[in-house]
């Protein structure tokens, strides 16, 4: 099955890394977000991926191209016409497509032109911009029993402000951390998805998959939701950057299960 992940947008929230690079190649140690959001699926068995370029795309290009050079140790002989030696050279068993889905288009026109390299076939479809330990077995195994033409992985994001609870003369009576799961589901990309999709885009720059294409096909009910309880963070600010950082550093970074 392969892998779309979508990677064109301007990340304009992260604009302090972004103005040199699309969001997804934004380090995370010492590779892109998009690396381990790969690696991550690699380990499930998947190896096929389309990657939606849109603005410096070309950046993802080149860093595909020179790939072996970044992950290898390397001699330049320049005394013996200019011979390049790899060593330790890393191979990904990766067959990556790159596709140009225009520089302002949105998600769902992006979609919509890669289909010819989907095919008829089931694949996946998920953000550059955000990791998980979500079970890619399972999600696919629910996608399965639902019939539905996508299943999205939901998640309940953790909050980032304190909870009060106040009586009728506004005294404080309680304050707590906001936990993780006393909100609304929310989508968290990781999703599975039927050639079938394709009937609900168009070519169309202004096309958001997540409004009008998702709301039809729910509408349809075919619109299925696998509920995820583990791990979720995307990275949207420099703060989430610095937060997954900091797991990384740590070792103890729940979506690494390669290794």
């Amino acid at each position: 099955m392969k892998v779309v992940i979508l990677a064109g947008g301007l990340g304009t929230r992260i604009s302090e890394e972004s103005h040199l690079k699309p969001k997804p190649m934004i380090g995370i140690g010492e590779a892109p977000i998009m690396w381990h959001i790969m690696k991550y699926y690699s380990e499930f068995g998947y190896n096929d991926f389309i990657i939606c370029c849109g603005y410096k795309g070309f950046v993802i290009k080149e860093y595909f191209a020179d790939y072996y050079l970044y992950r290898s140790d390397v001699t330049f002989d320049f005394s013996n016409n200019n011979e390049m030696i790899l060593h330790n050279n890393v191979a990904e068993p990766w067959r990556v497509t790159l596709v140009d889905t225009g520089v302002h288009a949105q998600t769902g026109a992006r979609i919509k032109r890669i289909q010819k390299y989907v095919g008829n076939e089931r694949f996946m479809l998920t953000y550059g911009d955000g990791v998980s330990n979500v079970d890619l077995k399972s999600l696919v195994e629910t996608h399965d029993k639902s019939k539905a033409i996508v299943t999205m992985t939901a998640v309940q994001p953790g909050g980032k402000f304190g909870v009060l609870e106040m009586n009728n003369d506004d005294v404080v009576t309680k304050f707590a951390e906001k936990v993780k799961e006393d909100g609304g589901w929310i989508n968290g990309g990781f999703m599975v998805a039927e050639p079938e999709v394709f009937n609900y885009l168009r070519d169309d720059d202004s096309l958001v998959f997540e409004r009008e294409p998702l709301e039809s096909i729910a509408n349809d009910m075919k619109l299925n939701a696998y509920k995820h309880h583990g791990f979720w963070q995307c990275m949207d600010t420099l703060r989430d950057k610095q937060y997954l950082e900091r797991l990384w550093e740590s070792g103890n970074a729940p979506w690494k299960v390669w290794e």
